[in-house]
């Protein structure tokens, strides 16, 4: 009898204790600084889902690429070595060119157009993440990208020659298509790459020229405002199903708020760090005339190589996009 009662005791003491006894833990990589807002943003992910699970399941931020590195982000969560991570879509193009769509010079350039084109995306990106056993859980727009230079860039010409940093397939054809040398460098390692002299010039967000503290390694910055590309939060569908559905739903909900919040804060980051970049000595302009005429050109180029490499998958979203 009063083994049957100490068990029975333990047995409430137990229920009283499920929270904790079943509490989870993910591990989630992210490619970017603590101080980037995709990470902030990412940490207040974080924070929703553990509040709504009650502490059922705590999502650990591994962040500015401690955990893996950015080209080893995908691979990781897909392969199930991590249950979810953030990378910049646009690294999956090699996979399909669909992923690169919103990496195309010129073809979306406000957020107006950006949010259009997500829209036409989304199917067609579940359904190729579908394939490789990941799930979307929300997308977040970088600011629009510009040009910094270590000099004053007033013609696609005087991109000639200049060792450029590329991130993914689509800049390096950028890059190549000005007649510019593509060098590959990931974002931890853009200033030490110019302060060597390994890249002179690249396209990229306000936000990385900040983070990157850009005014010690460069001088100008000029606004073409080329593209606003996104990085994509996802997560291993295994993963994803071995959770109770109460938890499933708190990770959904918590990811399209992540998204609404996300674009805001984007919106946001545009002109403050411009602002940061002008405060710290850095030279803004507006582009030349003859720079676009000639950065659009390119464009123009590469949307209908891309048309050729994209097949059904790029036609139905661009379809969609345009309509």
């Amino acid at each position: 009898m009063k083994i049957t009662r100490l068990l029975g005791g333990a047995a409430v003491l137990i229920a009283g204790l499920s929270v904790p006894a079943l509490a989870a833990t993910w591990d989630m990589p992210t490619p970017y600084p603590d101080a980037t807002f995709h990470t902030k943003n990412i940490a207040e992910f974080a924070s929703d889902v553990a509040e709504a699970t009650e502490g059922g399941l705590e999502i650990k931020v591994h962040s500015a690429g401690s955990l893996f590195k950015h080209p080893e982000i995908s691979k990781a969560v897909r392969s199930g070595q991590v249950p979810a991570g953030e990378f910049f879509l646009s690294l999956l193009a090699n996979d399909n060119p669909a992923f690169g769509a919103d990496s195309l010079p010129f073809l979306a350039t406000s957020y107006e157009e950006a949010e259009r084109l997500w829209a036409a995306q989304k199917d067609v990106i579940g359904g190729l993440l579908d394939e490789q056993g990941l799930m979307a859980l929300y997308a977040v727009p970088w600011p629009p990208q510009g040009l910094y230079t270590t000099k004053e860039i007033n013609s696609v010409e005087d991109l000639a020659g200049l060792k450029f940093r590329t991130y993914n397939a689509t800049l390096e054809q950028f890059a190549n298509l000005a007649g510019a040398a593509p060098t590959q460098v990931e974002v931890p390692d853009i200033p030490q790459a110019f302060s060597t002299g390994r890249v002179e010039a690249m396209i990229t967000s306000p936000s990385t020229g900040v983070n990157s503290k850009a005014w010690d390694f460069l001088s100008h910055y000029t606004d073409i405002q080329a593209w606003i590309p996104k990085n994509i939060v996802v997560v291993n569908k295994r993963a994803f199903r071995r959770l109770d559905e109460a938890t499933q739903t708190a990770i959904l909900e918590a990811a399209a708020e992540a998204e609404a919040r996300g674009w805001e804060m984007s919106r946001a980051e545009t002109s403050s760090q411009i602002e940061v970049l002008k405060e710290n000595g850095i030279t803004v302009v507006e582009p030349s005339e003859q720079l676009m005429e000639g950065l659009r050109a390119i464009g123009a180029e590469m949307l209908e190589n891309w048309k050729g490499e994209a097949g059904e998958a790029g036609a139905t979203l661009l379809n969609a996009y345009q309509q």
